[in-house]
Protein backbone atom coordinates (compact mmCIF):
# COMPACT_ATOMS: atom_id res chain seq x y z
CA UNK A 1 0.00 0.00 0.00
CA UNK A 2 1.87 2.69 -1.01
CA UNK A 3 1.10 6.39 -0.37
CA UNK A 4 -2.18 7.08 1.32
CA UNK A 5 -5.36 5.31 1.30
CA UNK A 6 -7.41 5.00 -1.70
CA UNK A 7 -10.55 6.54 -1.78
CA UNK A 8 -14.28 3.99 -2.78
CA UNK A 9 -17.08 6.51 -3.27
CA UNK A 10 -20.48 5.08 -3.11
CA UNK A 11 -23.88 6.24 -2.68
CA UNK A 12 -26.64 5.24 -0.34
CA UNK A 13 -29.26 2.79 -1.57
CA UNK A 14 -32.65 3.12 -0.85
CA UNK A 15 -34.74 0.46 -0.46
CA UNK A 16 -33.64 -2.91 0.90
CA UNK A 17 -34.24 -6.44 -0.40
CA UNK A 18 -34.17 -8.11 -3.52
CA UNK A 19 -36.18 -5.68 -5.34
CA UNK A 20 -34.28 -2.79 -4.53
CA UNK A 21 -30.75 -4.77 -5.79
CA UNK A 22 -32.44 -5.52 -9.33
CA UNK A 23 -33.14 -2.03 -9.79
CA UNK A 24 -29.74 -0.97 -8.46
CA UNK A 25 -28.71 -3.25 -12.01
CA UNK A 26 -31.46 -2.00 -14.40
CA UNK A 27 -29.92 1.77 -13.21
CA UNK A 28 -26.13 0.81 -14.08
CA UNK A 29 -25.44 0.62 -10.31
CA UNK A 30 -23.73 -2.53 -8.26
CA UNK A 31 -25.83 -3.07 -4.81
CA UNK A 32 -23.74 -3.54 -2.15
CA UNK A 33 -24.08 -3.47 1.63
CA UNK A 34 -22.02 -2.32 4.67
CA UNK A 35 -21.58 -3.97 8.31
CA UNK A 36 -19.72 -4.20 10.85
CA UNK A 37 -17.73 -1.73 13.42
CA UNK A 38 -20.53 -1.95 15.79
CA UNK A 39 -23.37 -0.08 13.86
CA UNK A 40 -26.32 -0.76 12.04
CA UNK A 41 -25.57 -2.51 8.25
CA UNK A 42 -25.90 0.06 5.33
CA UNK A 43 -27.48 -0.21 1.88
CA UNK A 44 -25.11 0.78 -1.21
CA UNK A 45 -25.14 1.38 -4.42
CA UNK A 46 -21.69 1.84 -6.59
CA UNK A 47 -21.35 3.05 -10.28
CA UNK A 48 -20.84 0.12 -12.66
CA UNK A 49 -17.97 1.26 -14.38
CA UNK A 50 -16.12 3.16 -11.33
CA UNK A 51 -16.43 -0.23 -9.69
CA UNK A 52 -15.18 -2.28 -12.87
CA UNK A 53 -12.21 -0.03 -13.10
CA UNK A 54 -11.13 -0.77 -9.21
CA UNK A 55 -11.58 -4.38 -9.36
CA UNK A 56 -9.11 -4.76 -12.76
CA UNK A 57 -6.71 -2.37 -10.59
CA UNK A 58 -6.37 -5.61 -9.03
CA UNK A 59 -6.52 -6.47 -4.88
CA UNK A 60 -9.36 -5.32 -4.30
CA UNK A 61 -10.27 -7.54 -1.69
CA UNK A 62 -6.59 -7.40 0.12
CA UNK A 63 -6.39 -3.51 0.79
CA UNK A 64 -7.56 -0.95 3.34
CA UNK A 65 -9.95 1.84 1.49
CA UNK A 66 -11.48 5.18 2.71
CA UNK A 67 -15.21 4.34 1.79
CA UNK A 68 -16.37 8.03 0.96
CA UNK A 69 -20.50 8.11 1.01
CA UNK A 70 -22.19 11.86 0.67
CA UNK A 71 -23.75 12.30 4.08
CA UNK A 72 -22.19 10.10 6.16
CA UNK A 73 -18.79 10.32 7.91
CA UNK A 74 -15.43 8.66 6.24
CA UNK A 75 -14.86 5.35 7.02
CA UNK A 76 -12.26 2.70 6.50
CA UNK A 77 -13.32 -0.62 5.10
CA UNK A 78 -12.32 -3.61 3.77
CA UNK A 79 -14.18 -5.52 0.78
CA UNK A 80 -14.86 -9.06 2.21
CA UNK A 81 -16.63 -10.82 -0.86
CA UNK A 82 -17.66 -9.60 -4.58
CA UNK A 83 -20.76 -11.43 -6.08
CA UNK A 84 -20.19 -11.56 -10.02
CA UNK A 85 -22.49 -13.20 -12.53
CA UNK A 86 -21.47 -16.41 -13.50
CA UNK A 87 -21.79 -16.31 -16.64
CA UNK A 88 -20.12 -12.66 -17.52
CA UNK A 89 -18.15 -12.55 -14.90
CA UNK A 90 -19.18 -9.36 -13.86
CA UNK A 91 -20.05 -7.59 -10.00
CA UNK A 92 -23.57 -8.28 -8.78
CA UNK A 93 -23.05 -6.97 -5.42
CA UNK A 94 -20.37 -5.88 -2.97
CA UNK A 95 -20.09 -6.96 1.05
CA UNK A 96 -18.15 -4.10 2.77
CA UNK A 97 -16.68 -4.12 6.38
CA UNK A 98 -16.22 -1.11 8.28
CA UNK A 99 -12.63 -1.51 10.67
CA UNK A 100 -12.24 -0.91 14.09
CA UNK A 101 -8.72 0.40 15.27
CA UNK A 102 -8.15 -2.83 16.92
CA UNK A 103 -9.06 -5.21 14.15
CA UNK A 104 -6.77 -7.65 12.33
CA UNK A 105 -6.50 -7.60 8.78
CA UNK A 106 -4.18 -8.71 6.11
CA UNK A 107 -3.36 -6.58 3.11
CA UNK A 108 -0.39 -5.76 0.76
CA UNK A 109 2.41 -3.04 2.30
CA UNK A 110 4.65 -1.20 -0.65
CA UNK A 111 8.43 -2.41 0.17
CA UNK A 112 10.53 0.91 -0.65
CA UNK A 113 14.02 0.81 -1.10
CA UNK A 114 17.28 3.57 -0.29
CA UNK A 115 20.58 3.87 -0.41
CA UNK A 116 21.29 2.75 -3.66
CA UNK A 117 24.57 4.86 -3.80
CA UNK A 118 25.94 2.91 -0.66
CA UNK A 119 25.83 -0.35 -2.08
CA UNK A 120 29.15 -1.30 -3.99
CA UNK A 121 27.08 -4.05 -5.63
CA UNK A 122 25.02 -2.04 -7.71
CA UNK A 123 28.50 1.30 -8.19
CA UNK A 124 30.01 -2.21 -9.52
CA UNK A 125 27.64 -2.32 -12.48
CA UNK A 126 25.16 -5.11 -10.59
CA UNK A 127 21.27 -4.46 -10.79
CA UNK A 128 18.75 -4.53 -7.98
CA UNK A 129 16.45 -7.42 -8.55
CA UNK A 130 12.75 -6.80 -6.87
CA UNK A 131 11.16 -9.84 -6.28
CA UNK A 132 8.11 -8.80 -4.21
CA UNK A 133 7.73 -4.78 -4.60
CA UNK A 134 4.68 -5.53 -2.22
CA UNK A 135 4.48 -8.19 0.59
CA UNK A 136 1.00 -8.95 2.13
CA UNK A 137 1.16 -8.48 6.06
CA UNK A 138 -0.97 -9.13 9.11
CA UNK A 139 -1.59 -5.73 10.77
CA UNK A 140 -3.75 -3.65 13.16
CA UNK A 141 -6.31 -1.62 10.75
CA UNK A 142 -5.39 1.51 13.43
CA UNK A 143 -1.54 0.81 13.19
CA UNK A 144 -0.94 0.41 9.23
CA UNK A 145 2.89 0.60 8.16
CA UNK A 146 2.65 3.17 4.65
CA UNK A 147 5.90 1.19 3.91
CA UNK A 148 8.71 -1.41 4.67
CA UNK A 149 12.56 -0.02 3.90
CA UNK A 150 15.21 -1.75 3.05
CA UNK A 151 18.58 -0.39 3.21
CA UNK A 152 21.08 -1.38 0.43
CA UNK A 153 24.41 0.13 2.69
CA UNK A 154 27.04 -2.44 2.24
CA UNK A 155 25.54 -4.56 -0.52
CA UNK A 156 27.35 -6.33 -2.92
CA UNK A 157 26.07 -8.26 -6.22
CA UNK A 158 25.11 -12.17 -5.16
CA UNK A 159 23.70 -10.28 -1.25
CA UNK A 160 19.92 -11.05 -0.75
CA UNK A 161 17.49 -9.35 0.85
CA UNK A 162 14.94 -11.48 2.53
CA UNK A 163 11.66 -10.64 4.82
CA UNK A 164 13.40 -10.95 7.95
CA UNK A 165 16.27 -8.40 7.30
CA UNK A 166 13.45 -6.11 7.29
CA UNK A 167 12.89 -4.64 10.81
CA UNK A 168 9.13 -4.84 11.28
CA UNK A 169 6.99 -2.39 13.41
CA UNK A 170 5.89 -3.68 16.31
CA UNK A 171 2.29 -6.13 16.28
CA UNK A 172 3.43 -6.47 11.95
CA UNK A 173 3.37 -10.14 10.75
CA UNK A 174 3.59 -11.60 7.26
CA UNK A 175 0.73 -13.58 6.10
CA UNK A 176 3.69 -16.56 4.51
CA UNK A 177 5.62 -18.00 7.39
CA UNK A 178 9.02 -18.59 6.03
CA UNK A 179 11.36 -16.43 5.25
CA UNK A 180 11.30 -15.46 1.38
CA UNK A 181 13.16 -12.82 -0.76
CA UNK A 182 12.25 -9.55 -1.34
CA UNK A 183 15.02 -8.60 -4.10
CA UNK A 184 18.66 -9.33 -4.72
CA UNK A 185 21.82 -7.64 -6.23
CA UNK A 186 22.63 -9.68 -9.68
CA UNK A 187 25.47 -9.75 -11.80
CA UNK A 188 25.96 -7.44 -14.74
CA UNK A 189 25.44 -9.42 -18.13
CA UNK A 190 29.20 -8.66 -18.82
CA UNK A 191 30.36 -9.92 -15.40
CA UNK A 192 28.00 -12.99 -15.49
CA UNK A 193 29.38 -13.68 -19.19
CA UNK A 194 33.42 -13.34 -17.75
CA UNK A 195 32.56 -15.69 -15.01
CA UNK A 196 30.84 -17.96 -16.69
CA UNK A 197 34.13 -18.58 -19.31
CA UNK A 198 36.63 -18.69 -15.90
CA UNK A 199 34.38 -21.30 -15.28
CA UNK A 200 34.43 -23.23 -18.60
CA UNK A 201 38.14 -22.49 -18.65
CA UNK A 202 38.67 -24.38 -15.30
CA UNK A 203 36.44 -27.52 -16.08
CA UNK A 204 38.96 -27.67 -19.40
CA UNK A 205 42.16 -27.89 -16.91
CA UNK A 206 40.67 -30.08 -14.71
CA UNK A 207 40.22 -32.90 -17.59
Amino acid sequence: MAGEIQDLIAEVRTGSGKGAARQSRRDGKVPGVLYGGGADPLNLDFDFNYLLKKLKQGRFLSQLWNLKVEGQDDVRVICRAVQRDVVKDLPVHVDLMRLRRTSRINLFVHVEFENHAAAPGLKRGGTLTVVRPEVELNVLAGDIPEKLVVDLTGKQIGDVVHINDIVLPEGVKPVIHRNFVIANIAAPSGLRSADNEESDEDEATEE
